[in-house]
């Protein structure tokens, strides 16, 4: 059977850890070609060379690019457009939550125009240059390729519902990005270009778990998750699966919760959850 992808062009920022790397595998796995995009380039290589391993029918490339500079991303797409063709998946999944982040008394003026740059710009950019490659697709019915595509835009439930373990610039910054993924959605809507804002609960990843470096900062958000347990990155990428594939057609301008329940919740279960989070696909 042909994947879920298959034929396709993706793009994903942010490729070399996380979110990004998990989906960069699992979109691999469903047929599509994929440049991995990282400011680490050493681990955007790692994660193609894995690809190109375990998945000799596509082509995985990676490339460096800071996403807050426009002109990285604008020669990101356009690689990703002369390797392979075509662009049918833009995932903007790079972004920074700065340990220095605080509220709106503490944090300084340059970590929130640090935060903006990336997680608010950088996203802006990632649409705007992938808009304009997926204007130029071209049709070919026998490998199920048109024009237009799908961008997913990595935002957070943070821009849902507040904390009041305040990080203002991460949370306005991904607010932002939720209003400007519904405002571009409804503007291309009729061009076959998708756009949705994926919005991950807390995950169990690296940066997060940096951050909630004590037991009583991990217990304080736990408490809330009705699943009893954080999110893993692969969970994620199955999401943006579903998003970047034709599965969802009819879905633009969504708010794209994927978050344990979290939101949607008031007084939590107790207990200890039944089933086990899958496994990473790092180690497959």
């Amino acid at each position: 059977m042909a994947g879920r992808l298959q034929n396709k062009v993706a793009l994903i920022t942010g490729a070399g850890s996380g979110i990004g790397l998990e989906s960069s595998i699992l979109f691999a796995r469903e047929g599509a070609n994929v440049l991995l995009v990282d400011i680490n380039i050493e681990a955007a290589e790692k994660g193609a060379a894995l690809i190109t391993q375990r998945y000799p029918n596509v082509k995985a490339l990676a490339t460096k690019a800071d996403v807050g500079k426009e002109a990285d991303i604008k020669a990101a797409v356009d690689k990703a457009v002369n390797e392979f063709g075509r662009l049918d998946v833009m995932f903007n999944n790079a972004g920074i939550m700065h340990p220095a982040d605080d509220n709106a008394l503490n944090t300084e003026e340059h970590i929130w125009d640090l935060t903006m740059q990336i997680n608010l710009k950088g996203v802006w950019w990632g649409c705007k240059y992938a808009i304009l490659a997926m204007r130029e697709n071209p049709t070919d019915e026998s490998k199920g390729l048109h024009t237009g595509g799908s961008i997913i835009n990595t935002a957070s439930f943070v821009a849902i519902v507040g904390a009041a373990t305040p990080q203002l610039a991460y949370t306005a910054s991904k607010g932002g990005v939720l209003a400007m993924t519904r405002e571009l959605a409804m503007v291309h809507a009729r061009e076959g270009i998708r756009l949705n804002s994926l919005c991950p609960g807390p995950l169990k990843t690296p940066l997060l778990m940096d951050f909630l470096n004590t037991a009583e900062k991990r217990d304080r958000r736990m408490i809330h998750l009705p699943m009893g347990r954080f999110g893993e990155a692969v969970e994620l990428a199955k999401a943006a699966l579903f998003l970047a594939s034709d599965d969802s057609s009819y879905m633009t301008g969504t708010d794209f919760n994927v978050d344990g329940g979290l939101t949607s919740a008031y007084v939590t279960p107790i207990g200890e959850p039944t089933l086990p989070p899958p496994v990473s696909l790092t180690i497959e």
